[in-house]
């Protein structure tokens, strides 16, 4: 007996509704469940209502024909051509072409076999009407078509799978889901007015003609606010299972945090302090803290994390603070060991370039717990490092973790125990995005820059004035100041007229004979790409011609001048990050943004940039430009990859979603299960790593 079909049911275990070879093509295109397909939405609509006659088709236009083959032919000319020539009852003719064909097509094809022809129309240059490559279904001879009166749904092509074949999938799926339907009719959203999901879904996949462009948004809203809410409901459970271990109350006032607080040469900002603040009250709870900071590129984040590592210090157990790249991570080391000199704490550095001597003295330190300040890359969690006593992670969320990357991490804790988590962004993130992708995490925001940082001056000049800024560059290093100019590709390219680092790079050096240069981009070995920014750092360097490696760089306060070649070709959030290696130190500050052609969205971009320095307005804006897909990076592991739901066309639903939820939790507990069943089974254990 057939189990009955519900959203996880995988398509590979209905072989009585889906051929293998069926299932097989959507595999190819992860479309693995029933949830898989009934949320692979159409990507639009055709109208199949009705049959034209060949004596009323229109250049151009789409028709449906119901005809009788009359004649075939091959003819040979610069490429094979399958001819098929077509009469309806009324005795007109209109030819049908195929340029790709096989010898089982023109088979089908056989004199007075009547069928139905769906297609463009098109008048050839002999006058006739000609449809290439028509979607055909036969008839029997005196059968008598069935003309729907529903849209038909085009699907994203894939190979080995009609749209024909598609449909009635899809079809025979949904009659085969009476019974679950019909379980869950009525539930809290059709309450609120919403349609039902059986209706929903049978608009959505087969619109009748009266099912205007407002029933289509009706029913996908639907479905989205479903999948908001389990994606929400599956983020809350992932909070509640890390929260459900209890964790070591750290001090906000310990005696090595006091002492640093008084030694401390600057004041922090009212922003910094808020901050710290709330981090502190979060500590001294035995439940995990799980806090998001955001704030802009020299908000000082690193600073207020450090403060959380010391109230671990002196709590008497361990941090770890994890960089994205080892340069940063030594950079943090230096910092750090500058600013607690004096108080006693042993600080230590994990990465790849230490040799294996050290590496070993170095997992033995925190081993025996006598590093209690770990720094690293992601080889600070890798299975060779045992810690004494973890109470504290720092992640900067240049790695993009996902939740269940960030749970992993508490495996590092003791059994039964769980660790406090803090997570660092220097992009702001719309609260649309953070509430999705870090829906788990307290959010804090650094909103200030420290006292002295004056803004970034942002000008837009196009590429042909290049000459004008080889002066700035002669200017500043004379000043005793440093330059980067960032290039977006590192060769030429056919495809972007852009200009690439390598050209520029020696385009430089012969226009700039008495200036230091030097190039880095991705391909130079990661050693040496450290050097060159080492040597940068110190002032070695005067000029530094680069692609976008340095957008996660190490701190050079002396750099005053950002010179972005093919400005146009960046995002909005990318533009702002690279701007943000520039203005950390006490000079004034430029950022030159230079373009080579001007689209209307460019121009949008560029004009943003001139104007603000607020992050948080600049990724608003990147968000209503590139998407959430985008600005998240497409390939982010742990990206909430959501079906339906559209993280910018449906900022109102998450809106919705997260007030539903509240209320859900509280008075629909079953709804609440049945949604994550439906949109988030396996995601619960995902998250739960």
């Amino acid at each position: 007996m057939q189990k009955e079909i519900d959203f996880s049911t995988l398509l590979k275990d209905l072989p009585q509704i889906i051929s293998a070879r069926a299932a097989n093509a959507l595999a190819k295109i992860r479309i693995l469940t029933v949830r898989d397909l009934l949320t692979h939405l159409p990507s639009r609509y055709e109208n199949r209502c009705r049959l034209t006659p060949i004596a009323a088709l229109v250049h151009g236009e789409v028709a449906q024909i119901c005809a009788r083959v009359i004649k075939t032919s091959i003819v040979q000319g610069k490429r094979r051509v399958f001819n098929v020539e077509i009469a309806d009852d009324a005795g007109d003719v209109c030819k049908l072409a195929f340029f790709n064909f096989y010898r089982s097509q023109t088979e089908q094809y056989k004199i007075g076999r009547r069928g139905i022809f769906y297609g463009k129309a098109q008048i050839s240059p002999y006058g006739h009407f000609v449809i290439s490559h028509p979607e055909t279904t036969w008839l029997a001879d005196d059968e008598i078509p069935e003309i729907s009166t529903n849209l038909s749904a085009i699907y994203p092509t894939v190979k080995a799978l009609p749209q024909q074949e598609w449909r009635a999938v899809i079809s025979v799926i949904l009659k085969n889901m009476a019974n679950y339907f019909e379980k869950n009719q009525q539930d809290a959203l059709t309450n609120l007015g919403y349609f039902p999901l059986e209706q929903s879904l049978n608009v959505l996949h087969s619109p009748t003609l009266n099912d205007g462009k407002r029933e289509i948004t009706l029913a996908r809203a639907r479905l989205a606010l479903e999948e908001l809410v389990a994606h929400r409901l599956a983020m809350l459970d992932a909070r509640s299972y890390l929260q459900s271990f209890p964790a070591p109350s750290l001090p906000s006032d310990g005696a090595k945090t006091r002492e640093f607080l008084q030694t401390l040469p600057f004041a922090l900002t009212n922003a910094q302090e808020r901050v710290r603040r709330e981090i502190a009250a979060d500590v001294a709870k035995n439940i995990p803290m799980l806090r998001l900071v955001q704030g802009d590129v020299g908000s000082g984040k690193t600073m207020i994390a450090l403060f959380a590592c010391l109230a671990a210090v002196d709590a008497g157990l361990q941090a770890v603070f994890m960089a994205p790249t080892e340069l940063l991570a030594e950079q943090h080391a230096a910092n750090l060991r500058r600013y607690t000199t004096g108080l006693g704490i042993e600080i230590v550095l994990l990465i790849s370039k230490k040799t294996t001597k050290e590496k070993r003295e170095i997992l033995g330190k925190i081993k025996n717990g006598k590093a209690q300040i770990i720094i690293g890359t992601h080889a600070v969690f890798q299975s060779a490092v045992e810690y004494h006593n973890l109470a504290l992670i720092v992640i900067d969320e240049q790695h993009r973790f996902g939740v269940g990357q960030r749970l992993k991490l508490q495996e590092k804790s003791h059994q039964g125990t769980a660790v406090h988590q803090l997570v660092l962004t220097a992009t702001p993130i719309p609260r649309t995005l953070a509430m999705s992708n870090y829906g788990e995490l307290d959010t804090s925001i650094i909103d200030e820059l420290p006292a002295g940082r004056t803004p970034v001056r942002t000008t837009v000049i196009s590429s042909d004035k290049r000459e004008i800024l080889l002066e700035r560059i002669k200017a500043q290093v004379a000043a005793g100041a440093q330059v980067y100019w960032v290039c977006p590709l590192i060769e030429e390219s056919e495809v972007l007229e852009c200009e690439n680092a390598q050209e520029i790079y020696l385009y430089l050096q012969e226009q700039l004979r008495e200036i230091r240069i030097a190039l880095i981009h991705g391909r130079i070995e990661s050693a040496r790409r450290r050097e060159i920014m080492e040597e940068f750092a110190a002032g070695n360097i005067d000029l530094l011609v680069a692609t976008t490696v340095i957008e996660v760089g190490v701190d050079v306060p002396n750099a005053s001048l950002m010179i972005i070649e093919n400005s146009e070709r960046f995002g909005l959030s990318q533009l702002h990050q690279l701007r943000g290696r520039v203005g950390r130190g006490n000079r004034q500050s430029d950022c030159v943004l230079m373009y080579q052609q001007l689209g209307k969205t460019a121009r949008r971009r560029l004009e943003i940039m001139r104007k603000t320095n607020d992050g948080f307005l600049i990724a608003e804006e990147d968000l209503n430009i590139r998407g959430a897909g985008e600005l998240l990076g497409t390939q982010q592991t742990g990206e909430a990859g959501f079906l339906v739901a559209d993280l910018v066309e449906d900022r109102e639903l998450v809106e919705k979603a997260e007030d539903l939820v509240s209320d859900w939790k509280k008075n629909e507990e079953n709804f609440c299960q049945i949604l994550l069943n439906r949109w988030a089974e396996g995601k619960e254990k995902y998250l739960q790593v």
